[in-house]
């Protein structure tokens, strides 16, 4: 079975677009409360929520990140940058997984894989620090085979390859190279001993191609999701695309 993390970001870019000059401090008292919102996917059924606590504090804040941490029952993934100060966050909340992503104050959301290549000695000071916190690594790469051999060389048990390029091409010509290149890149990643992961741009139309991708172990899934609790609920979005992901 697929399992589904679920992303909350943009529960917490709705509040922020009302109450940003709020204060952090009002981060649980003003809607909507995106750790509210986990607690009903979780019982919707989803398997483990994402958030990305981002430089510039667009949308999730401290205050949720740490409100989700002190609930021990909820499986945590935390997106990161890889700087000390996010580094040591995450080392004093000990989240269930980091998931080391790029950042750009100028992009809307994360566009594009990390470069572990080009950030080897970046990535691996954080991946060793966590791995001796005993807290799981994951590495957001585009599917090229010299990032995935990389990622196996720094010890990472994790991978989750990025979604987007196939996402932007699935209505047109590039469609099954993109595609190609997640399949490739999935086996590529399980032969060398990695657990591989996904998310970026997967909704409820695209999702029946993407689940076939070999050895996925979860999806993270957070945009689409929020847009359909819009009009049908949380409860409804996550529950039907955990039957998509595994019909």
């Amino acid at each position: 079975m697929i399992l589904l993390g679920v992303n909350i970001d943009h529960a917490a870019t709705l509040r922020q677009a009302r109450y940003r000059q709020a204060g952090v401090a009002m981060a649980g008292n003003i809607e909507p409360d995106p750790v509210a919102l986990a607690f009903l996917c979780e019982k919707a059924g989803a398997d483990g929520i994402t958030v990305h606590l981002r430089e510039d504090r667009r949308h999730i804040v401290e205050q949720d990140v740490l409100r989700l941490g002190a609930i021990r029952t909820t499986r945590l993934n935390l997106e990161m940058a890889c700087t000390p100060a996010m580094t040591a966050f995450a080392l004093k909340l000990k989240p269930h997984s980091v998931c080391l992503v790029p950042e750009n104050r100028a992009e809307v959301t994360t566009e594009g894989g990390l470069d572990v290549v080009k950030h080897r000695d970046k990535v691996a000071r954080v991946t060793d620090a966590m791995n001796v916190a005993g807290i799981k690594t994951s590495l957001f790469i585009d599917p090229e085979p010299e990032q995935i051999e990389l990622s196996a060389k720094l010890k990472v048990p994790w991978i989750e390859l990025h979604t987007g390029a196939y996402a932007n091409a699935y209505h047109g010509a590039g469609r099954a190279a993109e595609f190609k290149r997640l399949v490739d890149g999935a086996q590529q990643a399980h032969a060398a001993g990695l657990v591989v992961n996904a998310g970026h741009g997967i909704n409820y139309v695209n999702i029946t191609e993407v689940r076939t991708i070999p050895h996925l172990h979860e999806l993270n899934i957070g945009h689409s999701i929020i847009s359909r609790a819009l009009f049908s609920g949380i409860n409804e979005a996550v529950r039907t695309m955990k039957r998509l992901m595994n019909p």
